[in-house]
């Protein structure tokens, strides 16, 4: 199977290895020369700077790693040629093209992958099992807390330069730290955004909002908040959901689950495998992007899905601008 990959910035980079790691070796790489990456690292692997070039190699699929305002402008022509496609998240920074997307997937016959890399994490797959069982009971509130330093995420680059940090390439928080968007609706089902506030900080003299707060609203009656920023040190990232029979609570650091049952009045602790490290995730996602391609899978994550979160996104993002 032929491979294109489509931005070599930090994410394509982890995709080629990954692919290389589970033995595909037919890859080609379209790319404007714009990575702030040493090119060592893709040296020797066939290289088109124009995406008809890129595309008339005949891929297979085409994995979609270019800043979040430029998805779109290649997934279109690639849905088109019938390729099979894992779109990184978000999937745009607009709703616009999203109808044309979804008629040329429908013309060319491929499938789609959004890349919300959290729906292979294992123990948040136990967590919607456990929920699913009903250990806590009926959930009634969601918390999701997410805040990173943005400063640390890409040592070898200024910051203030990355797609993160820059409205013209679909930066910003919200849309960049989306991932609990589409993790709650996989948990805990439909929502709507009742309330949200975003503000530009000013503490990393960048232009997008640093920081956000939401309400949620879930059709099955639980009330959720979310908080996201790049300025919290150390890291944090977890979930907490209070049932009418327990509490269930993750932590993104250690990976673990945690769930207390009021029948029970204890804590059971669920730990990830031994071998488990952030890669897994991607490692996953790409062996079930794989299996999708070769029609031996569907999608776990849909471009639906991946409307969904991109919806709350810039409903988050519009409602937060709001005097």
């Amino acid at each position: 199977m032929k491979f294109l990959i489509a931005g070599v910035g930090s994410v394509g980079r982890r995709h080629l290895r990954n692919l290389l790691a589970l033995g595909e070796k037919d890859i080609l790489l379209y790319r404007t020369h714009l990575s702030t990456l040493p090119d060592e690292e893709v040296a020797g692997f066939p290289v088109e700077t124009n995406l008809a070039a890129a595309l008339a190699h005949q891929p297979d699929a085409v994995i979609i790693a270019n800043p979040t305002a430029l998805h779109i402008d290649v997934a279109v022509p690639a849905a088109a040629a019938g390729c099979h496609i894992l779109l990184e998240k978000p999937i745009s920074h607009s709703l616009d093209k999203l109808e044309e997307l979804k008629q040329a997937l429908q013309r060319g016959g491929g499938r789609l992958l959004v890349a919300f890399q959290y729906r292979f994490h294992p123990t948040l797959k136990l967590a919607a099992s456990l929920l699913a069982a009903g250990d806590i009971g009926k959930p009634l509130s969601v918390r999701s807390h997410w805040g990173e330093y943005l400063p640390d995420w890409h040592p070898w680059e200024n910051f203030k330069k990355s797609y993160a940090a820059r409205a013209d390439l679909g930066g910003g928080v919200v849309l960049t730290l989306s991932h609990p968007f589409d993790y709650l609706h996989w948990l805990l089902g439909p929502y709507t955004t009742i309330w949200a506030r975003t503000a530009v900080t000013g503490a990393l003299g960048i232009q997008v909002e640093d920081i956000a707060d939401a309400v949620l609203g879930f059709s099955n009656g639980a009330v959720g908040t979310v908080h996201l920023d790049y300025l919290q040190r150390p890291a944090t990232h977890l979930l907490e959901i209070i049932g009418t029979h327990g509490t269930l609570r993750w932590e993104n650091a250690t990976g673990i689950v945690s769930v207390y049952r009021a029948n029970h009045s204890s804590w059971e602790h669920f730990h990830p495998p031994a071998e488990f490290e952030r890669n897994c995730l991607f490692l996953d996602e790409m062996r079930h992007f794989i299996a999708v391609a070769r029609s031996a899978a569907v999608p776990v994550c849909s471009l639906d899905d991946g409307v969904q979160a991109l919806e709350t996104a810039l409903c988050i993002q519009s409602q937060g601008r709001r005097p």
